[in-house]
């Protein structure tokens, strides 16, 4: 039994990755997220300029061959500090999806599994978490909290902690009545067991999708609170805060201070999106 299920997972696998690599969204997706994640990695060698170096002489300089995306109000190099203010969005967004990845799995396990009193209770707690716009709670946790990294990646993973775990409850539920959770109830196996050995390799497509799906809204929310004053501080070349501090240069029409930060944010959450929609379609082949 065991030496066909390894075969059988092995092709699968194949499968998978070959369904992937026909996926045009998939791809699409995966290139522009890898540009930006190369881009974190390796920007400050790539960079002709220091993206924090002040240069108050060329303040404000239209995009030309010494700057290609212009100068901020500070002189400051546009080009140099979205390539990498890519760093921090990167760091963050994903740690605090894998945070809610985590604790979405670990919600969802118990109450698709235990039912019964437990899943009213937890179910109840998590639709009213998911009533109060993600935002507000957000601010408000940060408030009280104060401003840090860990302390933004902790609140946005909380945040979506919910989300995923109606998700992975709705999965679980199915698998629950299948013959091989019975089988290994029988086997008088426990409950931890049953859920984590069992029932999680078989519910974890869903959770996979998910979970890219809220990386793209993790990256926009770390973008919006890094607009709001309750991200990443300055000198940072984050580029939500970016955004925040140049954005009343738009009216005196120095638009390129604003207009390459948005575009990176923009352009992130699409390729995660796509390889979202390219992961969706390659698990339903």
């Amino acid at each position: 039994m065991t030496e066909v299920a390894i075969p059988a997972t092995q092709n699968r696998r194949r499968e998978l990755f070959a369904a992937l690599l026909r996926s045009n969204s998939f791809l699409t997706g995966l290139t522009i997220v890898l540009f930006w994640v190369f881009c974190s990695l390796f920007g400050s060698y790539i960079v002709p300029y220091d993206p924090l170096a002040e240069d108050v002489l060329n303040a404000l300089a239209p995009p030309a061959a010494a700057h290609w995306f212009g100068t901020d109000q500070l002189g400051r190099d546009v080009f140099s500090r979205v390539i990498v203010g890519s760093r921090d969005i990167l760091i963050v967004a994903p740690l605090a999806t894998i945070l809610a990845t985590a604790v979405g799995t670990v919600l969802g396990l118990l109450t698709g599994y235990f039912r019964g009193i437990l899943d009213d209770v937890i179910s109840r707690l998590i639709e009213a978490a998911m009533a109060i716009p993600g935002v507000i709670v957000s601010l408000l946790a940060i408030v009280a909290l104060g401003t840090s990294e860990n302390t933004v990646i902790i609140v946005i993973g909380l945040s979506f902690g919910p989300v995923i775990a109606r998700t992975v409850r709705s999965a679980v539920l199915a698998e629950r009545e299948l013959d091989y959770v019975a089988a290994a109830t029988l086997r008088r196996e426990n409950s931890a067991h049953i859920m984590f050995i069992e029932i999680l390799p078989n519910v974890l497509p869903p959770i996979l999708v998910e979970s890219t799906v809220r990386l793209g809204y993790a990256i926009f929310a770390v973008a919006t609170l890094s607009f709001l004053g309750f991200g990443l501080q300055p000198p940072s070349p984050d580029w939500g805060l970016s955004i925040s501090t140049n954005y009343s240069m738009i009216s005196g029409g120095y638009w390129w201070t604003v207009l390459f930060d948005a575009v990176a944010i923009a352009s992130l959450v699409v390729g995660v999106n796509l390889m979202a929609e390219g992961l969706h379609g390659a698990l339903d082949d």
